[in-house]
């Protein structure tokens, strides 16, 4: 299992949770659970009664948030990986699952970058990481926890994509290639799980107020608090929609976009220009 590290926190058993007289989740996975919305889904998820299984990268936060939860009510246990090892990231994940049995599984660690605006091209070795981290490992994931849950009665998944999903930025073709493919599988694997009691949701968010975000040097027009991106995606998660874009003049130009010619499409894509500050 690599340098995975399991610590459990907490006691308890993982019994149903009733809310508001409907079943939710009894136990749940999240990935980037020391991000900037990780955090904020992982306290929201707390109570007392519910197991939560979270992935994070950075030990120190990982520790913080897994005692919030814990103080919550929850039974916790964490899990730090580097999702760039998509084989190491499949066993912990069965590993998981054979202790856990989460039923519902949130994919929402997820990498970001802006080419330089002095370089011809990105980073090679970024695309790969950011290929890796934001489709080719929670693809995997998903695939996995579908076909844990189909025996064992169903269950749901979440995966995080981004706006960006939608454009072919120049500025930064890894990330958003990477969300695109997101997107497409979310769609496809959607249609092939759904009657095998599997449901898959897609939160597609805009720009959140998050370290990650707090990079980019320019704009970031219809800001939302990644607070208020946490209560979104849970009340999606539990409505399980199939899609859901946000804040909505997101969706608004969704629908404008595709009244523009290609041409003038690509015109304005060109002229973006983005920086982003160095990691601190």
């Amino acid at each position: 299992m690599g340098d995975a590290l399991l610590r459990s926190i907490g006691k308890g058993k993982s019994v149903k949770v009733v809310a508001n007289g409907k079943h939710t989740a009894r136990s749940v996975l999240l990935t980037g659970a020391t991000g900037g919305i990780g955090m904020e889904l992982a306290k929201r998820y707390a109570r007392p009664g519910r197991t939560l299984i979270l992935w994070g990268r950075n030990p120190e936060r990982l520790t913080e948030i897994a005692t919030t939860c814990c103080a919550r009510g929850s039974a916790v246990f964490t899990r730090q990986i580097d999702l760039c090892d998509g084989e190491a990231a499949l066993a912990a994940f069965e590993a998981d699952y054979a202790d856990h049995k989460p039923d519902l599984v949130i994919l929402g660690a997820g990498l970001s970058d802006i080419q330089p605006l002095d370089s011809m091209t990105e980073d090679p070795q970024k695309v790969l990481q950011l290929a890796q981290v934001n489709y080719a490992t929670p693809v995997a994931l998903a695939t996995a926890a579908a076909q844990n849950m189909i025996p064992n009665g169903g269950g749901h998944i979440a995966l995080i994509g981004s706006v960006a999903g939608f454009y072919e930025l120049p500025c930064s073709p890894a990330y958003s290639s990477s969300k695109c493919g997101l997107d497409f599988f979310a769609r496809a694997a959607g249609l092939a799980w759904e009657d095998k009691g599997v449901s898959l949701t897609l939160i597609v968010p805009g720009f959140i107020d998050t370290p990650m975000s707090r990079r980019l040097e320019g704009p970031r027009p219809f800001l939302v608090s990644a607070k208020s991106a946490a209560r979104r995606i849970i009340r999606t998660i539990a409505k399980r929609k199939k899609i859901y874009i946000f804040p909505w003049p997101f969706r608004v130009l969704r629908v404008l976009e595709r009244l523009l010619p290609q041409c003038l499409r690509e015109r304005i894509l060109r002229s973006l220009i983005v920086g982003q500050k160095e990691r601190q």
